[in-house]
């Protein structure tokens, strides 16, 4: 088994979340000795109670990682490691990249240079998705490459408005590429499959849970050079993206709106706190001419 598989499989082991394997592979860098260290010895390396390491122990030595990936393979489901050289260059540079990425669709989009988070709530204004419907047919225009999450609301709305204008996107899932979260967003997620990129860190036969979402806003603002935030509660997953992108170095532009509306709250603040406030599709092309 090649060092890509190796990871893959480690990937799959219950237990083995990011900081366990950043250790693994910091005391064996090519998993040389993945199936054949002891139960002691991993006990010595991994941070994990022992009904955990119990569990990762028992995975390491019991599944099939080779079945899954003909099973991927069948779906058409890609595998991206750390070990590869196409691995997304910003994506590698933030704190926590992924070890593994899952992907359906077109590859090739994640070598896109204009990439433009464009985040919000999953219950938008009239306002905000007016502003969305004006602002980026322009950027896509311009050959931006769109990023969101595929979830209800601004993430639905900047991929469907990406889609029709004959744009590209790629979305990041919570969940696992076979069960598609949420259910009313199955048939843009085929679509995305078809035109655009789909992809999730989460191995593809894991169903979403709550908390794959926070640590999902990281691969979003990971993968993009700037994150625009339409509209946003004082207190939301919105504000976790902003957040993130804020620590890995990217920029942050935020839509203005009526202070009295729930929705604005969140991307007012980011305003007052140094966001770029945006009007037109103009000011963040300018921004993005002095990245180049």
């Amino acid at each position: 088994m090649n060092p890509k598989d190796k990871l893959i499989h480690l990937h799959h082991c219950r237990g083995a979340g990011w900081k366990t394997i950043q250790a693994i592979v910091q005391v064996d860098p090519l998993l040389s000795s993945l199936f054949t260290k002891s139960y002691a010895e991993w006990k010595d390396i991994v941070p994990l109670p022992s009904s955990r390491l119990q569990l990762f122990f028992r995975d390491l030595h019991s599944l099939s990682i080779m079945e899954k990936l003909r099973k991927y393979e069948e779906c058409h489901i890609q595998c991206l490691t750390m070990f590869d050289e196409e691995y997304p260059y910003l994506l590698q540079q933030i704190f926590d990249p992924p070890w593994v990425l899952y992907m359906k669709g077109r590859k090739e989009l994640l070598k896109e240079q204009n990439t433009l988070a464009i985040v919000g709530t999953r219950t938008p204004t009239t306002y905000g998705l007016g502003a969305l419907k004006t602002i980026l047919p322009k950027l896509v225009e311009k050959n931006f490459t769109i990023i969101s999450g595929v979830a209800a609301g601004i993430d639905a709305a900047a991929h469907m408005v990406t889609l029709n204008e004959g744009g590209k996107t790629i979305g990041v899932l919570g969940g696992g590429l076979l069960h598609i979260y949420p259910k009313r967003n199955v048939k843009l997620a085929e679509t995305m499959m078809k035109q655009g990129l789909l992809l999730s860190e989460i191995p593809p036969m894991r169903r979403a849970e709550p908390w794959m979402f926070p640590v999902r806003n990281r691969i979003i603002s990971g993968l993009s050079r700037g994150v625009l935030v339409i509209e946003a509660r004082k207190r939301s997953g919105t504000l976790i993206t902003a957040q993130a992108a804020l620590e890995q170095g990217r920029d942050v532009y935020a839509l203005p709106g009526n202070i009295l509306s729930p929705q604005s709250m969140g991307t007012n603040q980011l305003i007052q706190d140094g966001a770029k406030l945006v009007l037109a599709a103009s000011d963040i092309e300018e921004e993005y001419a002095n990245l180049f």
